[in-house]
This record gives C-alpha cells, structure tokens and sequence, in this order.
C-alpha cells in the first residue's frame, strides 16, 4: 500500500509534486549487490526499486542513511526540519539543538512538498525544558553501554513528552556514542530530546534550563548491567549484526581492526551507509571484514530488511549485537537479541559463542 501510495503521487510531475526544499531518504530493506545473500525475494527487490523510482520523480534525494548527522547534512542549531527516523530526531534535537518532532513518512514527506512542517512540540521552546532529572554515577566506555544507559532512561522517562536532563557524565562523548545513547533512548522510551549537563548546546551551563525543582533519579552502573545482562540468555550465536544506527567510518575502522586475520564460524553483517561504504572500500576496511568472513552492506537497515523473512531463509534465531536499540527491536522479528560488546561480537564470529 505504501508504494502504491507513493507511485500515485509521484504519477502528476506537476510543480507540486515535487519537494521544494532538500529532503532525504531513509535506509532502504536492501543493498541490491548482496540481496539475494540474505535471502530476499524478488517481490522484495521489486518493491524497493518501485519505491525509489517514485522518490526520484518527486526529487527526493536517494540517500538511504539514517547517520545524516555524520555524512551529509547534520541540522544546525535552531534550524527547524522535518525527520522521520527516530535517531535521526533524538540527534538532531539533542546534540545539534536543531528543532524536529517524530514525524510519519507521509508528513515528512509533506514537508519537503511543501517546506512547512506543524508548528508544535518540540520546535517550540516550551517543550524543551527537562521534565525528568537523572544522575549517573559512572560514565560509558563502549558502544553498548552508552546504548544500555540510553535503554535504562528512557525506560525510566517513559514517552514521547519527557525530556530527560542526565547529570554526571565525566568527559566528552564522542559522536558514535551519542548516537547509540540517543538512538536506544528514543527506541526505550519513545524519548526525542535530551540533555547532557555540561556537553549538549542546550544544557551548557545549568542556568540555560530549569530543572532544579524536578527530583533526582540516581543511575548506576549496576542499573546499565542489569539492562545489558537481560538480553544475555545465551552465549550460543547464529549470527552478528552491527546495525542500528548504521556504521560510522570510524566504527568500520574498529569492526575491520577486530577482524583482522580471522576466520569466522558464524555470519557478520556490518551496515553502513552509502556514503560511507566507498571510503571503508578505499581504507581496506571493507576488505578486512570480507577476508575474516564477515559482509558488509551499504544503504540498508537491517531491522527492516524484512527481517522475519530473512531469519527463517538463513535459519538465524540467536542473533548478537552492539546496537542496544535492534535489541530492544528484534525480539518482534522472531529473534532472540543479545547485547554485547564489538569485540565479544567479533569473537563470537569467530568462535560460535560468547562464552
């Protein structure tokens, strides 16, 4: 129904049916070199290139990311836009202090037709005051356990109207570890800003907020473990997927180093975007997660690769991760998700276990 919808749309080449701001697409269900690997069908595969062939007549720009924040137009401060991908917002909000709701595909797609989006929620500085206050006693050294903090607030936040302030981070997180604290967050509890005490542009210094009078919610390393181990009902794997947010270069960088002169017993998939893919290709990065046994694909998302299909036609059930936010995802895909570190993936690969 959603292609039809988009191909009726795109069928009147009239003015007004083409987006008149600059607007971008979303990962897709597939890398079309390396569909038939995973097992997608041609029905699959004709879907998707029936969908990009009416984004195209609309001049939508076929960018299939959802790390535009760290490709090819990161929002800057205050700047209203109009994003669909959860991550995509919580980042933009968050840590550029740009201005989006969570919007649906068709009104994301509104606003690029028409360069207006709803003047409400969270382009509006009434909503983005902190409305839940947590105090962190430990700060994250790995991606998984930024994504697991992220997880156990925005479970605590509980919906799409709080606005949690985090206390107590020591440092200054980097882009990557933001983007799975966000990302978790926003699949946890539904949440689409946050602010980090002392790092993110709105919460620089504690007078630019009020929050004092909201009560104090202590988060320790033990809550952030007890998330993590939760997933952890195996150590038998089938396969490894680093998705969810796509793959930075740097994060390719880390999986090739990991991967370097092994040989895998089980299924790697990393996910990157488009944008990113060739430079992996030029640095040897590509290479050395192939040569170990390993795949990487380019402008797709796994969870919505038709992700049931694809597990019945390769026979994957225990599936583990880094991405806190596929774990919280996957479990309605028919798999069972574990929550690891990269290296211990990369060494499950190898091993066929996490033990």
């Amino acid at each position: 129904a959603g292609v039809a919808w988009l191909e009726m749309l795109a069928k009147n080449s009239s003015k007004d049916r083409v987006v008149r701001i600059p607007t971008i697409t979303d990962p897709r269900g597939t890398d079309f070199n390396k569909a038939k690997q995973l097992g997608q069908t041609d029905t699959m595969i004709s879907l998707e290139r029936r969908a990009i062939a009416a984004f195209v007549k609309m001049g939508v720009s076929m960018t299939d990311t959802c790390i535009n924040y760290q490709t090819i137009m990161a929002p800057v401060f205050g700047e209203h836009v109009a994003f669909g991908d959860t991550g995509v917002v919580i980042y933009s909000n968050s840590i550029c202090g740009a201005r989006s709701n969570f919007e649906g595909g068709p009104s994301a797609l509104s606003a690029g037709l028409t360069g207006r989006t709803p003047r409400y929620g969270y382009h509006l500085d009434a909503h983005r005051q902190p409305t839940h206050r947590f105090r962190v006693s430990w700060t994250p050294s790995s991606l998984n356990e930024w994504g697991a903090l992220g997880g156990v607030i925005g479970r605590q936040s509980g919906n799409y109207w709080s606005v949690p302030i985090v206390e107590g981070i020591e440092g200054h997180p980097g882009s990557d570890s933001l983007k799975h604290f966000g990302a978790a967050m926003a699949s946890f509890g539904s949440s689409a800003l946050f602010h980090l005490l002392g790092i993110t542009p709105e919460a620089i210094h504690a007078r630019d907020l009020k929050f004092e009078h909201l009560p104090v919610v202590n988060i320790s390393k033990a809550d952030v473990m007890a998330l993590q181990s939760s997933y952890r009902v195996s150590d038998e794997i089938d396969v490894v997927v680093f998705s969810a947010p796509q793959l930075s270069l740097l994060e390719m960088k880390s999986v090739a180093e990991l991967c370097a002169g092994k040989a895998f017993k089980k299924p790697l998939l990393a996910v990157t975007s488009p944008q990113v893919k060739p430079d992996s290709d030029r640095m040897g990065y590509t290479a050395l997660i192939e040569d170990a046994g390993g795949t990487v694909f380019a402008g797709m998302c796994f969870y919505q690769s038709y992700a049931r299909e694809i597990a019945e036609a390769n026979g994957w059930k225990k599936l583990a991760t880094n991405s806190a936010k596929m774990v919280n995802i996957l479990g309605g895909y028919g798999y069972t998700p574990i929550l690891a570190s990269m290296e211990d993936c990369v060494r499950a690969a190898e091993t066929g276990s996490l033990a």
